[in-house]
């Protein structure tokens, strides 16, 4: 077991740190000067122009910017924001909480109601309930994210006026109590939540449908049965451990796709997260920020892909072997 994890953990080490060189040179192939637009002055001198690229460390030639980077980064240091003027670990964390909120709540929902309705639709195989649940989870699966955001917020936000257009919160805006405060929080909370959760709904049901029906086929599934094992105990002892491979491998692999859809759920929703600074500072053409972003994201999909080795091991006894 322990030869196991280092094992991962140094592929774990290695991924990132290609991840660090990719993610560096990356946004400096990328076309346009970020200091022109972050000053936006077509007139100003050239002179002007070299004394802010000193600031930034920006005349430096690009390997002499990746040593300085890269020690910066290994004493905890992701640089200075061109476009906020403030440290990137300072900006990021400044919008973890509202992204956490938001993905971590969306990702919960999805994975439960997901796994269960797959789980249901199994068991009901070519019922007219799962041919309905089945076309159902295939058109959600299939629809961009901007684009139902974009009708969610048509229908229930404009038309109905059930739901704020967006935003964490109204501005100026003080709570006498607690619970006042908390309702305000939900009600902004509720319509990206559940068009995040919409979204990912669909791919779990699918999996999770698909891989417990691939189990119940299996030669055990039948020798079980003809011992006079129960439908319950035959699908929570035998099948659901087997079925939930896949959905745990689905669960680690998404969350990097989680982090792009978070950028268009918050753009549409004006959330103030980690998708939204992402898409700015893509736009403004702030590398450090953009930088800290994606070795942010990088060590939470490598850390989520390890954590589900460790599980496998306990899922799968083949891996143990």
């Amino acid at each position: 077991m322990r030869g196991y994890l280092l094992k991962k953990f140094v592929q774990a080490l290695i991924t990132v740190f290609i991840v660090i060189i990719m993610n560096f040179f990356l946004f400096r192939i990328m076309p346009g000067d970020p200091i022109r637009v972050l000053i936006r002055n077509p007139r100003i001198s050239s002179e002007a122009l070299e004394r802010v690229r000193e600031q930034f460390g920006l005349n430096e030639n690009r390997l002499v910017q990746f040593w300085i980077y890269l020690r910066d980064l290994f004493s905890g240091d992701l640089g200075v924001s061109f476009n906020y003027r403030q440290p990137v670990l300072d900006v990021i964390m400044e919008r973890v909480p509202a992204t956490l909120l938001l993905i971590g709540t969306a990702t919960v929902l999805s994975i439960i109601i997901g796994v269960i309705l797959g789980v249901i639709l199994a068991w009901k195989r070519g019922t007219r309930l799962d041919i309905t649940g089945l076309s159902i989870s295939l058109i959600l699966y299939s629809m961009p994210t901007f684009w139902v955001a974009i009708i969610m917020v048509m229908i229930f936000a404009v038309y109905w006026q059930i739901f704020p257009l967006g935003g964490m919160g109204m501005p100026g805006v003080f709570h006498t109590t607690l619970w006042s405060e908390l309702l305000s929080r939900l009600r902004y909370l509720f319509l990206p939540t559940v068009t995040f959760a919409l979204i990912l709904i669909g791919e779990y049901v699918l999996i999770m449908r698909s891989s417990l029906l691939e189990v119940m086929r299996e030669d055990y599934m039948l020798t079980a049965r003809a011992k006079g094992v129960s439908n319950r105990n035959l699908l929570r002892k035998h099948a659901l451990p087997n079925a939930m491979l896949p959905v745990v491998t689905l669960i680690a692999i998404n969350l990097g796709f989680i982090v792009g859809g978070a950028i268009q759920i918050e753009t549409v929703f004006s959330w103030p997260g980690l998708g939204r600074l992402m898409y700015s500072a893509l736009t403004n053409r702030d590398y450090p920020v953009l930088q800290g972003l994606f070795l942010f994201v990088t060590v939470a999909v490598v850390g989520a892909n390890f954590c589900a080795d460790i599980l496998y091991r306990y899922l799968d006894p083949r891996v143990k072997s």
